[in-house]
């Protein structure tokens, strides 16, 4: 029997061992693909059984490398960590499956290389996710950030380069002058760079200096994508749809979020934010910017640039969810961090599925779109309704206690702009499905089975999949919401 630390490290290094056979198979594409899947299925049954015998009270803990007295590359498993796991290796399963049908039906080159670099940034993520300290967790980052950087490229064009440019440049300046500065500011003062509950300052830290770096975390955390700093994310659009899909609905804008929660209760603690005066401004920039990308996307013709900036303000969410200081706060964003996951890529999916089988990237051209790709549609519909936050979705969990989380820190203002922004949400997502299933006449498209184009079947399982799931986890929301329960109790309860 595999201990949870063997198993730990597995999963881990899994990802890289799909590279070999994707290389050695590279003039043979089922036997090329196959090694991903293989792989990537290996990795789903070994996330699921590390959550199975994981205990929140005594999580699995490895040491790999001193770099220098206390500077450790080290991983532990607690309950964030666990659930980031859980949504990253069960989606790039289902994103191999669909970039199959994609990458083949779209005729794009250089697939062994997309393939390759796409396991290393799950290997990335995964580090990421059980990092032990913030050293450890900057490490996995810049490696997420640099795997990433050939697949938005991946087309080879001037506007790809440029894309990537941007992408890259925004995310290593804001890394290397904020996030890295922030994590010497909390080794001079603390010596302690572990993540612990109820976060390593003590009252002798002047709240100034404690200031300065949660300043510095949030925004030199680039990939959360807080305004100003979130141009990179429209930019990386570029990419492929199952780059889009994976790497910007979950792995690594999720990393970003995933990294501000992780700081704002293991490093500073929910009593200290809740004591900190720029906690407040940092949570009406992330507000604003919830507000504003989802009026810019209401302006996107461009599929997935409403997408993109749709999903610049649902990570807002994720980012108030950390700064409400609350418990319920954190339990919303953690959670939101799954919901919006497996909504958001169902949304990708359909855009991708729509550009290789209708060959339409505009949304004014997709009105009766359903008559010929109702599948892919309906899926579209029910995507939506989870980044919305209606049920029978498991969006509406995620904003729910978002809400109770801005009760509980009584920021009314912040409580009212989550729900202008979820109106917003219905007037940008709601109308594409409707246009689909309605002619200029306002009468319901005919659908005739010898009309239906879909896309390639490994594309449209892929988006079924993630469809069933955002519905399964409205009413099964288990193993997820109890992982976020167990945050928000060690954070809640660190100082109990």
């Amino acid at each position: 029997m595999m201990t949870q630390e063997a198993l730990m490290q597995w999963i881990i290094l899994l990802p890289l061992l799909a590279i070999p056979g994707i290389l050695l198979f590279h003039k043979k594409q089922n036997l090329r693909e196959a090694a991903t899947l293989i792989v990537g299925t290996i990795l789903l049954f070994a996330v699921v059984a590390f959550y199975q015998g994981f205990d929140a009270g005594q999580g699995a803990y490895v040491h790999w490398w001193e770099l220098l007295p206390g500077l450790n590359i080290a991983f532990r498993a607690e309950p964030l960590g666990v659930l980031f796991s859980l949504v990253a290796g069960s989606l790039w399963l289902v994103t191999s499956i669909y970039s199959i049908g994609y990458m083949r039906g779209h005729g794009e080159g250089n697939q062994t290389r997309f393939y390759c670099f796409f396991a290393v940034a799950i290997t990335g993520v995964m580090g990421l996710a059980f990092a032990d300290n913030l050293f450890t967790l900057f490490v996995f980052y810049e490696i997420l950030t640099l795997s990433t950087y050939p697949l938005v490229t991946h087309a080879g064009t001037d506007k790809a380069r440029h894309g990537g440019r941007v992408y890259l440049s925004i995310l290593l300046v804001t890394s290397i002058l904020f996030f890295l500065f922030a994590v010497i500011g909390t080794w001079a003062e603390t010596g302690n760079l572990t993540f612990t509950a109820g976060g390593v300052f003590d009252n002798s830290t002047s709240k100034m200096v404690v200031s300065v770096l949660l300043a510095l975390f949030v925004f030199g955390i680039g990939k959360a994508a807080v305004m100003p700093f979130h141009r990179w994310l429209p930019a990386a659009m570029v990419a492929p749809t199952p780059v889009s899909a994976l790497l910007h609905a979950v792995a690594v804008v999720k990393a970003g979020v995933f990294s501000i929660m992780k700081v704002c209760v293991y490093i500073f603690g929910i009593d200290l934010l809740a004591e900190l005066p720029i906690t407040d401004w940092l949570l009406y920039i992330a507000t604003a910017g919830v507000l504003l990308a989802s009026l810019v996307a209401m302006r996107q013709d461009n599929l997935k640039k409403r997408l993109a900036y749709s999903t610049v303000s649902q990570l807002g969410y994720i980012t108030i969810g950390a700064l409400l200081a609350t418990q319920s706060g954190v339990l919303g964003g953690s959670f939101h961090i799954v919901a919006h996951a497996f909504g958001k890529i169902t949304l990708f999916f359909c855009a991708g599925a729509i550009m290789v089988a209708a060959h339409k990237t505009e949304i004014s051209d997709m009105r009766g779109l359903g008559k010929t790709m109702p599948l892919t549609m309906i899926a579209f519909f029910i995507g939506s309704m989870s980044i919305i936050g209606l049920p029978p979705a498991a969006g509406m969990w995620s904003k729910w206690y978002l809400l109770m989380g801005t009760l509980e820190a009584e920021q009314v203002a912040v409580m009212i702009v989550l729900m202008i922004s979820s109106l917003l949400n219905i007037a940008y997502l709601l109308p594409i499905p409707l246009r689909a299933f309605f002619d200029g006449n306002r009468s319901v498209v005919s659908i005739r089975r010898d009309e239906i184009k879909e896309a390639p079947w490994p594309s449209l399982l892929a988006l079924s999949i993630t469809a069933i799931m955002t519905i399964v986890f409205f009413f099964w929301p288990q193993p997820f919401y109890g992982l976020a329960e167990s945050l928000a109790n060690i954070a809640g309860g660190a100082h109990g």
